[in-house]
């Protein structure tokens, strides 16, 4: 017997906007992400800069809006003065993070070059590891003060005269975690995010700041660690910063693809500790989410040559199948359902490594599964959100756990209404009626379906085995759409009047 769900949409009932930062990725120095990633400066595709031009069309067809850099770890051990200058006087160091070597051939003017030529906003980060609050403003003064004084004047002498206005900036990496170099307690990141936040908005007071939270939602001190760092930084940053990584393929489908409700629950959390220190201190501003790290991890990897102290060394590049792109696709919806809160989400990493994008040194490049649904979310992910009323079955994955065997959001803007539909299912296709109130009438512009019979399909052998291809069974009848979702299925519909073509 075929499952059945429902949809009940009506154009009065919008939710928030999605803010386009909302499509973001990460640049790290961890393994092949720069170096033979976005950087290969022999390559046949390379431009003059050593920028492979082939990733930045990867880059421009993913939809990617912001990146972040450098880090992540890295950042928390990393002197932003030794990747400037000339490139054969920069030095080579030991890159703790990652225990490899640092040649320094890529450093901040190369990423704004690149930023520019990949048409993405940067989001940098500063070193509150090892170095802090002094080091901070100078990295500031460099990046966005016009002339006169000596960092941006060393930025002109670096052949850069413009300031490079960067809007926002991380306030260090992960200070939670007891891996994170310059590891701190809430009380001592507290206190120094607060300061460093004051004195960065006096040198440029328009710049926005992300303050750390959590690494992750099972952390131990989360929400604590949270609440008491916003107690010190509420009123000086905009954002407060969560990251999330999802593994645990060896628990089986059905509980692997649920994670994406505890991105829910993740977010809400976060939101609710941020309002209790707006209501605790009397605040009238609302504090807002930046996901600048999220992704899924795989266990399978495509090259393992991790040796202490390599130059870019090939590790962690793993391997994603279908339900990876599912569990990745459930994260996404995730935070657009919630995108009231959440207004920046950097998926990590953009080459290489937990990536969308995978290039081989010298050679091409080509798209893991989870590029799909990222992509398209970009494409049509444009509007507000709208508020459903959803009946779907559900399944039950732990013990008193169940969830629901539609994923879906939908999503109103000028160019039409967009549908993103995820079939949880495992063996059953999903026959789902979509009531549309208040639209008018609507054609079905596009309709695209990944799916694959094996769970653990990828791309690997074969670049071209998990991609979407043109949905076959959806029509528009008596205002409901009306649609078959193959089970395992990632779904975008975008529908459109007449007058939109």
């Amino acid at each position: 017997m075929v499952k059945k769900a429902g949809l009940l949409l009506n154009r009065a009932f919008t939710g928030s906007i999605i803010n386009r930062r909302l499509f973001g990725s990460f640049i790290e120095h961890m393994g092949r992400t720069v170096y033979s990633g976005i950087y290969e400066k022999d390559h046949r595709e390379s431009d003059a800069d050593g920028f492979r031009t082939d990733v930045i069309k990867a880059v421009k067809d993913m939809g990617v809006s912001i990146v972040r850099y450098p880090g992540g770890n890295f950042v928390s051990a990393y002197d932003w003065r030794n990747g400037r200058g000339l490139r054969e006087q920069r030095p080579r160091q030991l890159e703790l993070a990652w225990m490899s070597t640092e040649t320094n051939e890529f450093g901040i003017n190369e990423f704004m070059r690149w930023s520019e030529k990949a048409e993405v906003e940067p989001l940098l980060t500063v070193n509150l590891g090892t170095r802090g609050m002094e080091d901070a403003i100078e990295f500031l003064e460099y990046c966005n003060h016009p002339s006169g004084t000596a960092y941006s004047d060393l930025r002109i002498s670096d052949g850069v005269e413009k300031p490079y206005a960067v809007k926002t900036w991380c306030l260090g990496n992960e200070m939670d975690g007891e891996w994170q170099i310059g590891h701190k307690t809430a009380q001592e990141y507290g206190r120094l995010a607060k300061e460093t936040a004051k004195v960065m908005k006096l040198v440029d007071p328009r710049i926005e700041l992300v303050s750390c939270g959590s690494s992750r939602f099972d952390m131990p001190g989360f929400p604590q660690w949270d609440a008491e760092t916003l107690e010190h930084t509420y009123e000086y940053v905009d954002y407060l910063a969560l990251h999330q990584y999802f593994g645990g393929q060896e628990k089986g489908t059905p509980a692997f693809l649920a994670q994406a409700l505890d991105m829910d629950r993740y977010i809400e959390t976060a939101a609710a500790v941020c309002d209790y220190v707006k209501v605790k201190k009397r605040s009238k501003k609302t504090m807002m989410l930046s996901i600048d790290e999220w992704g899924v991890w795989s266990p399978v990897m495509l090259r393992e040559q991790k040796q202490p102290w390599q130059i870019a060394p090939s590790f962690s590049e793993q391997i994603y199948s279908l339900e990876d792109a599912l569990l990745f696709g459930g994260m996404l919806l995730s935070m657009l359902r919630h995108c009231d809160r959440v207004k920046i989400a950097c998926q990590s990493l953009l080459v290489n490594i937990s990536a969308a994008i995978i290039t081989e040194p010298g050679g091409s490049l080509w798209l893991q599964p989870i590029f799909y649904p990222f992509a398209h979310a970009a494409k049509y992910g444009k509007g507000r959100v709208l508020t459903p009323v959803v009946e779907s079955p559900s399944y039950s994955y732990d013990t008193n756990q169940n969830a629901p065997v539609l994923d879906s959001l939908a999503v109103l803007g000028e160019e039409g209404l967009s549908l993103f539909l995820i079939n949880r299912d495992c063996t059953e296709d999903l026959e789902l009626t979509v009531s549309l109130q208040d639209f008018g009438s609507l054609s079905i512009r596009e309709h695209l379906c990944m799916h694959h019979r094996d769970p653990g399909a990828n791309n690997l052998k074969n670049h071209g085995n998990v991609v979407p291809v043109p949905g076959e069974d959806a029509r528009i009848e008596e205002a409901a759409l009306r649609c078959r979702l193959p089970p395992l299925s990632w779904n975008v519909l975008h529908l459109t009047s007449w007058s939109n073509y």
